[in-house]
C-alpha cells in the first residue's frame, strides 16, 4: 500500500508540473516587462504614461481571458482550454518579439494577456481538481512556485540578453517566452482530464479511473459519491452564475474577491513590473545594472515560495496569511520611509531599497502569493468553481491592473516637494508615498482577513462546500 501511495504521489506530481507550466508561462510574461522596459523607454522615447500603457496591456488582456473563460472549462474541460492557453501564449510571444511599433506591440501584449488570464485560472482549478486531499494545498502550490520560477527566468533572460549597445534588445526578451509554449502544448497531450469535471458530464467510469489513480483507496468513494450530490444539485440549481450569487454563496464571493484584493493593494505587481525603474531611482545609472538587483528579487521569489509548499498543509492558510502580511506592512512602511528620507541616506538609499523589497518579496511569496490562487480554487464548489474562479481571477487582473496603471502617477501624485534627480539632471516621482499608501492597505487587510480568511487546511472541497450551506463563518471553518 505503502508503495502504491508512493506511486500515486509521484503520478500526481508528474501531472501537477506539466499543467504548472502554464504558471511559468504567467509568470515569464508578468515579468519579462521589467527588463524590457528600460530599453523600450530609450527605444521608442516613451514617456512615463506611454510606459504604464505598455505595462498595462497585459492586463487588460488578463482581464478578458479571465472573465470569459470561466464557463468554457465547464464546458469544453479544464485540460482543452490549457490547450487553448499554450496556443495563444506562443502567438503573443511572436507578436511582442517582432513588433514594428508601439501599437503593435501593446496589441501583442493584449494577446499575451488573454493567455495569462486564461492561465491564471484554469492551471489552479485542474491542479486543485486532480490532487489528492490531504496533498491538495502542495499540489495547488506548486504553481504559484512555477509562476515565481517563471518570473525569475524572465529576469535572467532579461539580465542576459540586455544590451545597453542595443536598444532593440528587448526584442529576443519577448521572443523566449514561445520556448515555454511549445512545452506546455506538447505536455498536456500526456495528461488526464480532472475526474470531477468528468463525472459532472456523465462520464463516471472515466473519472473513476482517474480518480483512483490519484486519491487515497478509502477516499475513492466518499468522493464520487459527493460529486454526484454535486451534480444533482447544479442541475437543479438556476445556473452557476444566479447560483454563485445566493446568499449561502456570499463567504466564499466575499473571500474570493477580498483575496485579490489585498493581494494587488499591497503593491506586489509595481515590484514585478517596476523593480529595474525603482532601482534606478534608488541611484542605480544603467539599464543592465538595474536588471541585475531584480534577479535577486526573482530568487528570493523562488526560494520563498518554496517554503511555502512546505508550510501550507503543514501550519495552515489563515496562520500563513497574517504571518505575511504583517512581515510585508513593515517592508512597505520600510521602503516608504527609504525613499522620503534619501536625502539623509545618501548611497545608501539603493543598500536599503534592495533590503527592503527583497524582504517585502520573501514575505508575499511564502504568503499572498500563493494564498490568493490556492483559496479560490478551495473556497467554491463543484457547480460555480467554474464561474467562481473566474470571478476571482478576473479581480486579481482588474485590481493588478488599476495597481500598475496608477503607480507612477500615484508616484508623482504623493512626491510632494521631494522629487529625484536622476544622473542625467532630470527629475522623477518619489515613490515613497506610494509605498507607505500600499502598507496602510495592508493594515486593513488584517482586519478583513480577521473575519474573513478561512483554515482549508486538510478539509475536502465537498465539506468546504456543506459549511457554507450550513450558513457558517469562515473564520468557524
Amino acid at each position: 500500500m505503502a508503495r502504491e501511495n508512493k506511486q500515486n504521489k509521484g503520478y500526481v506530481v508528474l501531472i501537477a508540473a506539466i499543467a504548472a507550466t502554464g504558471g511559468l508561462l504567467f509568470g515569464f510574461d508578468t515579468g519579462v516587462i521589467s527588463g524590457a522596459l528600460p530599453f523600450l523607454k530609450e527605444h521608442w522615447n516613451l514617456d512615463n504614461s506611454m510606459v504604464e500603457w505598455v505595462t498595462t496591456a497585459v492586463l487588460i488582456g488578463a482581464v478578458v481571458g479571465a472573465i470569459s473563460s470561466g464557463r468554457l472549462t465547464d464546458i469544453m474541460g479544464r485540460k482543452k482550454v490549457i490547450f487553448i492557453a499554450a496556443v495563444i501564449f506562443a502567438v503573443g510571444a511572436l507578436a511582442t518579439g517582432y513588433a514594428s511599433g508601439i501599437t503593435s506591440l501593446i496589441v501583442g501584449r493584449i494577446v499575451i494577456g488573454i493567455a495569462i488570464g486564461i492561465a491564471s485560472f484554469t492551471v489552479p482549478l485542474y491542479i486543485g481538481e486532480i490532487s489528492p486531499t490531504k496533498n491538495r494545498g502542495a499540489m495547488v502550490t506548486l504553481n504559484q512556485l512555477m509562476i515565481c520560477i517563471g518570473v525569475l527566468v524572465s529576469y535572467i533572460s532579461d539580465y542576459a540578453i540586455a544590451d545597453d549597445a542595443n536598444p532593440e534588445s528587448w526584442r529576443w526578451m519577448f521572443l523566449v517566452g514561445f520556448i515555454p509554449a511549445v512545452i506546455l502544448f506538447v505536455g498536456m497531450f500526456f495528461v488526464p482530464e480532472t475526474p470531477r469535471w468528468l463525472i459532472s458530464k456523465g462520464r463516471e467510469k472515466e473519472g473513476r479511473e482517474i480518480l483512483q489513480k490519484i486519491e487515497e483507496a478509502d477516499l475513492v468513494e466518499e468522493s464520487i459519491a459527493s460529486m454526484k450530490k454535486e451534480i444533482e444539485l447544479a442541475k437543479n440549481s438556476s445556473g452557476a452564475w444566479r447560483e454563485i450569487f445566493q446568499p449561502w454563496m456570499r463567504p466564499a464571493l466575499i473571500i474570493g474577491i477580498g483575496i485579490m484584493f489585498v493581494q494587488q493593494f499591497t503593491g506586489i505587481n509595481t515590484i514585478i513590473y517596476y523593480s529595474p525603474i525603482i532601482f534606478q531611482l534608488s541611484g542605480i545609472v544603467s539599464n543592465e545594472g538595474a536588471i541585475l538587483p531584480s534577479v535577486l528579487v526573482g530568487i528570493v521569489n523562488v526560494l520563498f515560495a518554496v517554503v511555502s509548499i512546505m508550510l501550507l498543509d503543514k501550519i495552515g492558510r489563515r496562520k500563513l496569511f497574517f504571518i505575511g502580511l504583517i512581515g510585508m506592512v513593515v517592508s512597505l512602511l520600510f521602503i516608504g520611509f527609504t525613499f522620503i528620507f534619501k536625502d539623509s541616506l545618501g548611497d545608501l538609499l539603493t543598500y536599503f531599497t534592495i533590503v527592503g523589497m527583497l524582504v517585502y518579496v520573501a514575505f508575499f511569496a511564502v504568503s499572498l502569493g500563493p494564498l490568493g490562487w490556492l483559496l479560490i480554487s478551495e473556497v467554491f464548489p463543484l457547480m460555480t468553481r467554474g464561474v467562481g474562479m473566474s470571478i476571482g481571477s478576473f479581480s486579481n487582473w482588474f485590481f493588478n491592473g488599476i495597481v500598475a496603471f496608477t503607480f507612477l502617477k500615484l508616484s508623482k501624485l504623493l512626491t510632494f516637494s521631494n522629487e529625484i534627480i536622476m544622473p542625467d539632471g532630470t527629475t522623477a516621482p518619489n515613490p515613497g508615498g506610494a509605498f507607505i499608501l500600499y502598507a496602510l492597505i495592508g493594515v486593513l487587510g488584517i482586519i478583513w482577513g480577521v473575519k474573513y480568511i478561512p483554515e482549508t487546511k486538510g478539509i475536502s472541497l465537498e465539506k468546504i462546500e456543506q459549511h457554507w450551506r450550513e450558513g457558517k463563518k469562515p473564520r468557524e471553518l
